[in-house]
């Protein structure tokens, strides 16, 4: 079972939010099942268009992976770090077969 971790900065995430990114990052043992831990942090940026950024780093044997993105909202943020950790698992992957 993975580890993970959530860290909101500069705001008190709601419980909604936290169970979304939980979600999500669940899903990405899928992909990989040797993931050990995963930080996740969410930051309140200054920029009041693009002022949500979700950045998530996972540890896997050998190496951590990191992805993170700014967007109008916290979910559409998390939903574009979860892809791009979906192509790096998957690269990670390829390279621990071959």
């Amino acid at each position: 079972m993975m580890e993970v971790g959530i860290h909101s900065i500069n705001f008190e995430a709601r419980e909604h939010l936290v169970n979304f990114v939980q979600e999500g990052v669940d899903k990405l043992e899928r992909f990989y099942e040797n993931i050990q831990k995963a930080e996740v942090f969410l930051k309140l940026k200054a920029d009041p268009a693009l002022n949500k950024e979700v950045g998530i780093r996972i540890h896997v044997p050998g190496t951590e992976l990191y992805a993170s993105k700014t967007c109008e909202t916290f979910e559409e943020a998390t939903d574009e770090v979860l892809e791009a950790l979906i192509r790096q698992l998957k690269k990670y992957k390829a390279r621990q077969v071959s």
